[in-house]
């Protein structure tokens, strides 16, 4: 508000009063060049002369700064010679001359009077006309300036209107309505209160000059500005709500709040995310939390000697069998690929996100695959190096290793070890609840997080709405 009343304030006094002002700064207008499109006849007489002279004294008599001038005109030739108080006066004169019919040039011998008894005088005068009129001009600026503040706070009061709730369920397109309006309110209070001020000519320069302003201000804050489009996008067509699981350009998480800049999320291991809108706009975004049903997969390497469809059938059975794999969509269980020394099978399953932790569910089936192939014997072989021996000048040389050579062998020292590690591992476990590990409950840790920061209403602004349309 006192930017808006300071802003008026310059632009009215120099409007109302710039030829004052003018004067008064500069000691007078810069003269200018009396250009004559005349006709010169060839009738000249003495009568003629003298009409010429008394018209322009009868001209400079009524004013008061061009009283003492004299003029002398021979053959249509006006010659001005005396004393005047500024350069605007002597411009003035020649102004008139020159406009007389029948003149054909005019002789400027006039003297700018720079005495300071008369500058002072010419100054008082000036300087009192001034404030009489900024005097009598005040009431209606004054006007103005009510004008101005009348529909400020108009708009203001109808920019927080619930109506626009009505217009769009979106809280931020209804706040953003509402401050257009208000900017509306302000620019209609300015242009009145111009008007008031018979300033109706300086409108056209104000949006000239907006309009500069503005695209300065766009390409400087442009970043800013895309930032803002794009959160108006995403709140229109919310790709996500708030604790949905998502993954944005790589970054996992689950949303916290979508504001006018950034979307806001927490990963699994508790730490903020903050993405510029603009990315999350332009990024492929996975929401693993849109549908409740979500497939996980694993692969398991089996011998080659073993029966595959034997293999096959009980890896599907154990899956059936694991809690939270749904039985529809049933499981499933294909040949991958035929490996070097192993076929590798890839098991898929279903589960219901919001019953069962996806992680759990997938490691509890692993779990039960690999315990149900160890007890049916299939083997899930590891890759055998055969190292031979060579002998050359003497010196025996390992050849290099060649892989995929099964050997059937006795326990070898690695084996034993191996042996003893299972089995101490089996001690140490016995010191564990297992029912921990087989739990497939979901863990909501990071939920409650979210919970519990959407509940701290000093957090801030959130665009995502559960009314609004999804994607």
């Amino acid at each position: 508000m006192k930017r808006i009343f300071c802003l008026l304030l310059m632009l009215w006094m120099p409007l109302s009063h710039a030829d004052d002002l003018t004067d008064l700064l500069t000691g007078g207008a810069k003269e200018e060049a009396v250009v004559a499109d005349k006709v010169i006849t060839t009738d000249s007489s003495k009568k003629e002369d003298d009409k010429i002279a008394q018209r322009l004294r009868e001209i400079y008599a009524e004013l008061d700064d061009l009283q003492g001038v004299s003029i002398a005109v021979n053959k249509g030739v006006v010659t001005l010679t005396g004393e005047v108080s500024s350069s605007a006066d002597e411009s003035k004169a020649l102004q008139f001359a020159g406009q007389v019919e029948g003149v054909v040039e005019v002789e400027n011998e006039l003297t700018v009077s720079r005495s300071l008894k008369k500058r002072l005088v010419t100054t008082g005068d000036k300087l009192w006309s001034l404030t009489k009129q900024t005097t009598e001009g005040l009431p209606l600026f004054l006007i103005a300036i009510l004008v101005i503040v009348l529909f400020w706070i108009l708009g203001g009061w109808l920019s927080k209107r619930r109506f626009y709730r009505k217009i769009t369920p979106n809280q931020f397109i209804a706040n953003l309505l509402g401050q257009i309006s208000h900017l509306i309110f302000i620019i209609l209070g300015l242009v009145l209160a111009l008007i008031l001020l018979d300033a109706t000519a300086l409108i056209g320069t104000i949006l000239g000059a907006a309009g500069i302003i503005g695209l300065a201000v766009g390409f400087a804050v442009r970043d800013t500005v895309e930032n803002y489009i794009a959160s108006i996008l995403l709140s229109l067509r919310n790709p996500f709500q708030v604790n949905d699981f998502v993954s944005i350009d790589g970054h996992q998480g689950n949303v916290l709040r979508l504001t006018s800049r950034a979307t806001i999320l927490i990963t699994p291991d508790g730490n903020h995310i903050r993405i510029p809108n603009a990315m999350v706009f332009k990024a492929v975004i996975t929401n693993f939390t849109r549908h409740s049903e979500r497939r996980f997969q694993f692969d398991v390497g089996i011998d080659t000697d073993q029966d595959l469809l034997e293999a096959q059938a009980l890896a599907m059975k154990t899956v059936k069998a694991t809690e939270g794999v749904l039985d529809d969509p049933k499981p499933l269980v294909v040949i991958e690929a035929l490996g070097d020394s192993n076929v590798l099978l890839r098991i898929y399953g279903w589960l219901n996100q919001e019953q069962y932790s996806y992680a759990k569910v997938r490691s509890e089936t692993i779990r039960m695959v690999k315990q149900a192939f160890d007890e049916a014997g299939i083997v899930m072989p590891e890759p055998i190096y055969k190292l031979r021996m060579m002998q050359t000048g003497g010196t025996t040389m390992p050849s290099l290793p060649q892989r995929n050579t099964v050997e059937q062998t006795a326990p070898s020292e690695t084996q034993t070890r191996r042996t003893e590690t299972i089995s101490r591992a089996k001690i140490m476990a016995d010191d564990v609840d297992t029912q921990d590990v087989q739990d497939v409950t979901p863990d909501r840790t990071v939920e409650n997080l979210v919970i519990e920061e959407q509940l701290d209403s000093n957090e801030g602004e959130n665009l995502l709405t559960e009314s609004g349309p999804k994607e």
